[in-house]
């Protein structure tokens, strides 16, 4: 063989060693994960991705959440599977179930950091990537999330608190009504930051006959009382009914947003809500997590997306109030 043919064959040969090797990293091949994690075949094939809230059963806050990751799934081709639990611990074990089906992406609230853990963690190490929204901001880069959505829950209710100092208020009760949920705490706590000394009152979401009655036999306790931050749109219901039965003069104010405090607002029965715009903690998620497995695109730069504070009262209710209907608000 001729020196030239040789030199011929080997060139053939590197050239197609180098066509393999652009094969492999083709359209087709994993890339490589921004986080560091493992990129296994939860990338492949159609995207499903498992959103699971600590939301109560009927909780018209998580119907909007649930609203929002559907119409995005709907719109991306995108499969979405909303499940929910109040407990912790079964929370947890949704988690759990997500990641032993090899769902391609998850969506999970964290109310209670330190018991979805392992969960999370877990489904960090099996290459699904997490979006965490509404709670858990603080700890969500520590479980491996790659982003967080929400509202960062201390300037919320120090924005509360300041709007209710400048209405003139002297003495604020702020009503929690999930023990344990460490995002209630600090919009309570970001409250007394705004307004100045406030006092909490706990309740149970799952009970609102009771809650009513604790909220009615606090108002009655102390008459100089002139205002009440709840934390929940179902709870502020209960507040404004405890408000007619103990003949209190206090107002009430409320996080989030629905059919009826908006109508509340417009009868002058609820001075505001802070609207955290629920819709878009579904909704944003599931692009965010299709962008992520088919682009590599990471939101937020190591910071939270954040959909709220926003306040709606008697000047913008009505532009608003229509979406509360259809229920993206």
């Amino acid at each position: 063989m001729s020196r030239s043919t040789r030199l011929t064959r080997a060139g053939l040969a590197v050239a197609a060693s180098a066509l393999l090797l652009s094969a492999c990293t083709g359209p087709k091949a994993s890339g490589p994960d921004p986080t560091g994690g493992p990129v296994g075949d939860v990338s492949a094939g159609p995207l499903r991705i498992a959103v699971i809230s600590h939301g109560t059963p009927g909780d018209s806050f998580w119907n909007v959440v649930k609203n929002g990751a559907e119409a995005a799934g709907k719109e991306l081709g995108v499969t979405v599977e909303y499940n929910s639990d109040g407990d912790p611990a079964g929370q947890a074990k949704l988690v759990d179930n997500a990641v032993a089906q090899r769902v391609g992406g998850l969506v999970v609230s964290m109310a209670n950091p330190d018991a979805l853990r392992e969960s999370v963690s877990r489904a960090v190490r099996a290459g699904i990537p997490v979006v965490t929204v509404n709670s858990g901001e603080a700890r969500s880069a520590e479980f491996g999330a790659i982003t967080h959505i929400g509202q960062n829950e201390a300037v919320a209710g120090e924005a509360a608190g300041k709007r209710l100092k400048t209405e003139g208020k002297r003495k604020l009760l702020c009503v929690i009504h999930e023990a344990g949920n460490i995002g209630l705490n600090q919009r309570c706590e970001g409250a007394k930051q705004g307004f100045g000394e406030a006092s909490n009152l706990q309740v149970d979401i799952s009970n609102p006959t009771d809650a009513q009655a604790r909220i009615k036999g606090a108002l009655q306790s102390d008459p100089a009382i002139d205002a009440v931050l709840t934390l929940n749109s179902q709870v502020a219901g209960n507040t404004v009914s405890a408000i007619s039965e103990s003949g209190s003069k206090a107002q009430v104010s409320t996080f989030d947003l629905n059919a009826d405090v908006v109508a509340a607002i417009k009868a002058g029965q609820v001075l505001f809500a802070v609207d955290q715009q629920q819709y878009l903690q579904g909704y944003l998620p599931v692009s965010f997590l299709k962008l992520y497995r088919d682009n590599a695109n990471v939101v937020g730069g190591g910071r939270p997306v954040l959909t709220g504070p926003n306040l709606v009262d008697k000047s913008t209710v009505d532009t608003v109030g229509k979406y509360a209907e259809r229920g993206t608000r």
